[in-house]
C-alpha cells in the first residue's frame, strides 16, 4: 500500500468516525439504556462468552453501547472479567473486575479498576476479548476511536497466537454495536484486524 493510500483510508476513517459519534450523541439517555439491556442479553447466549473463563471486558462511557449490565452479569457468573486501565503512552494495562463499586473516575472520562495491575500481557490468558468500536463491515473489519491502543491489544493476541499454534484458535474478538453502526464498508490500514462477531440489540453476527 502506498503512503497516498495510506493517506486517504486515513482520511476516510476520520470522516467515518465523525459521522459516526454524531449519530450516537443524538441518542437519548433512555434509548441508549434500552439498548444496553438487549445486548447483554444477547452477548450472554454467545458461547465464545460462555466458554470462556476469562473475557477482557471494557466500562462503556458516555452514548457507547452498554457494557455495565453484561459486565454485572459476566461477574455474578464467576467469569474473571479483565478490564483495561490506560497507561500513558495509549497502551493498556489490565485488572480484573470487581464490581461497580471498585471502578474509579480516570483521564479522558474512562472508568478504571482499583484492582492491582497486571500487565499489558494479561489480555492473553482471556478466552473472548471485548473491543469497543464505532462500526464493523461484512468483512469483520471494525472501526476503532484511532487512539491505537487496541491495536497494540490485537497485535499482542495475534503474536500469542503464532507462539502457541497448537492452541485453540485463540481469543475469540466480539465488537458491541448499535444496529445502525453495521455498514458497508469500513476502510481498512495494513494493522487492522477483523473480528469474529458483532453483537448490536438487533441480533449477532458472525465472520
Amino acid at each position: 500500500m502506498s503512503e497516498a493510500e495510506r493517506a486517504a483510508d486515513a482520511t476516510a476513517k476520520a470522516a467515518l468516525r465523525r459521522e459516526l459519534l454524531g449519530r450516537r450523541r443524538l441518542l437519548t439517555g433512555e434509548d441508549a439504556q434500552e439498548a444496553a439491556a438487549v445486548l447483554a442479553r444477547r452477548a450472554l447466549e454467545l458461547p465464545e462468552l460462555a466458554d470462556a473463563k476469562t473475557v477482557a471486558a471494557y466500562v462503556s462511557v458516555g452514548r457507547e453501547p452498554g457494557t455495565r449490565d453484561l459486565l454485572d452479569s459476566l461477574h455474578a457468573r464467576g467469569v474473571r472479567v479483565l478490564l483495561p486501565v490506560l497507561l500513558a503512552d495509549n497502551d493498556l494495562d489490565w485488572a480484573v473486575y470487581e464490581g461497580p463499586r471498585a471502578l474509579a473516575p480516570a483521564g479522558r472520562g474512562l472508568l478504571e479498576p482499583t484492582g492491582p495491575r497486571l500487565g499489558v500481557d494479561a489480555v492473553r490468558d482471556a478466552g473472548a476479548v471485548l473491543l469497543p468500536g464505532l462500526a464493523v463491515d461484512g468483512r469483520g473489519m471494525r472501526l476503532g476511536r484511532g487512539g491505537g491502543s487496541y491495536d497494540r491489544v490485537l497485535a499482542r493476541l495475534e503474536r500469542a497466537r503464532e507462539e502457541s499454534p497448537d492452541a485453540a484458535a485463540g481469543a475469540r474478538l466480539v465488537v458491541l454495536l448499535y444496529a445502525n453502526e453495521v455498514v458497508a464498508e469500513v476502510p481498512v490500514e495494513p494493522h487492522d484486524h477483523p473480528v469474529h462477531a458483532v453483537v448490536t440489540p438487533a441480533g449477532v453476527r458472525r465472520f
